[in-house]
């Protein structure tokens, strides 16, 4: 297989994962709210807020680190490994039951959050600077993942708990995404190729960390940080909001929370191409306003 074939399917594949561990990432907004909306657990706003954001956080904060070991080892072993420990902290999800064992859960399996920074590295190595932005737009894409999850998983934990009668079917939903994550696991480490930064295996940890020096990197970090912050916190915050500012049911609020974020991949897609076609530059800048 050439090289060219070869990043294909590593682009198809990394955006496979990402929606997967996505859509993972995103279970809390649905799942917490389902759980609380039904009386299974005697939840208040702010305990709902942490475990919602928990996930969110873990995801955030381990980016830099598995960023520097995509460099270092590749971005096939590395996505393999953060998927498989994913699923095992999300199957943990469907064995606890109280507010502390949620809380350890959701740290754990908030680490599919950090796919972003293995899948945009290892998606980077495979393309050429005048394609990259339209080949991480593609990629990018697989944040569609949340919309699946608000569409979806409120159907799935009425059908798990028979239309609400048996409430402690919940816990086939986490089950349901740890073997999503273990499946996509497996298939992509079977379906994708090594290949790291060059260079990057030898680089020291200071050399890693030097771009933490320049200006640019931190204003894009702002950017990054409002723009893609604001649109995690809606995907999660919708659904709760819904509930309890209009009375819908969990599964209103997810159709309608997904109104929000599913336009986001194809917006991300094009967003690549118009990088690529102008600069990211004068796009960023039209994007913010």
């Amino acid at each position: 297989m050439d090289d060219s074939k070869k990043a294909t399917m590593v682009l198809v594949m990394n955006t496979f994962a990402f929606t997967v561990c996505f859509a993972v990432w995103m279970m809390n907004g649905v799942l917490i709210t389902f759980l609380v909306d039904n009386g299974v657990y005697a939840w208040d706003k702010a305990d709902m807020g942490w475990l919602i954001g928990i996930p969110v956080l873990t995801g955030s904060l381990v980016r830099l680190p598995v960023g520097i070991l995509t460099d270092k080892y590749g971005g096939r072993i590395v996505y393999t490994i953060l998927m498989l420990i994913a699923s095992a902290a999300t199957f943990t999800m469907s064995l606890v039951d109280s507010f502390n064992g949620f809380m350890l859960a959701s740290l754990g399996f908030g680490i599919s959050g950090a796919s972003f920074a293995v899948g945009i590295a290892y998606t980077s190595v495979w393309y050429s600077k005048e394609r990259q932005g339209t080949a991480l737009g593609i990629f990018g894409a697989g944040n569609a993942g949340a919309a699946l999850t608000a569409m979806f998983a409120p159907a799935l934990l009425m059908y798990f708990t028979d239309d609400a009668t048996n409430l402690d079917g919940w816990r086939m939903l986490p089950q349901m995404y740890s073997a999503c994550l273990l499946v996509m696991a497996v298939l992509f480490y079977a379906l994708t190729h090594f290949k790291r930064v060059e260079g990057g295996h030898t680089k020291s940890m200071s050399e890693r960390l030097a771009p933490l020096k320049l200006l640019r990197v931190w204003r894009f970090g702002l950017y990054y940080f409002f723009v893609f912050g604001g649109f995690v916190a809606l995907a999660q915050w919708l659904i709760p909001y819904y509930v309890n500012v209009y009375g819908m049911t969990v599964a209103m609020a997810g159709m309608m929370t997904s109104i929000f974020s599913l336009p986001s991949g194809v917006i991300r897609a094009a967003g690549g191409w118009l990088s690529d076609k102008f600069g990211a530059r004068p796009v960023m800048y039209w994007v913010l306003g």
